[in-house]
């Protein structure tokens, strides 16, 4: 391959397409996979991706939601990226359920190459990694909490 081949970007919203295509399709083992929320959203912007938790982990048998949002300069820049369903996990903002870029390093130290079935796979071995593996997760049926930006109205005060 000459240099010149070497050097060929391929345009975002064909590099969008290939991976809707691949998500479409279904990846791996099925423990993750991810899709665009709107068909009709012409910029390609608005994703979902799910991880299914790994085994003899404290993730295990629950299945986490996240939104991928690619900006203009995806894939040169890398998507936001925040968790819907709540999880304790040391790269995601507790409150808010945004993977930190700052803590997870693929984020930090994008490359163009990488795409959003990297983001998910490498967020399901995190979890799995000896600093997450065990952390207590939130109870169950505390999804409402990132759906509503007020909130749930409950109070927990032991």
């Amino acid at each position: 391959m000459s240099s010149e081949e070497a050097k060929v970007v391929v345009p975002r919203n064909f590099r969008l397409l290939e991976e809707l295509e691949r998500g479409e399709k279904g990846i791996g083992d099925g423990t993750v996979s991810y899709g665009m929320d709107d068909a009709d959203d012409i910029y390609m912007q608005s994703w979902t991706g799910t991880i299914l938790g790994p085994h003899n982990t404290a993730y295990e048998g629950k299945i986490f939601q996240l939104k991928l949002f690619c900006g203009k300069e995806y894939p040169e820049s890398p998507p936001s990226v925040k968790f819907q369903t709540p999880i304790n996990m040391a790269c995601v903002n507790p409150e808010t359920g945004v993977v930190e870029p700052s803590l997870f390093p693929m984020l930090t130290n994008w490359r163009r190459e990488y795409t959003m079935e990297d983001i998910l796979v490498k967020l399901k071995k995190e979890m799995m990694t000896s600093h997450n593996r065990k952390l207590a997760q939130p109870p169950e049926g505390t999804e409402e909490a990132r759906a509503d930006p007020k909130g749930p109205a409950k109070c927990c005060v032991m």
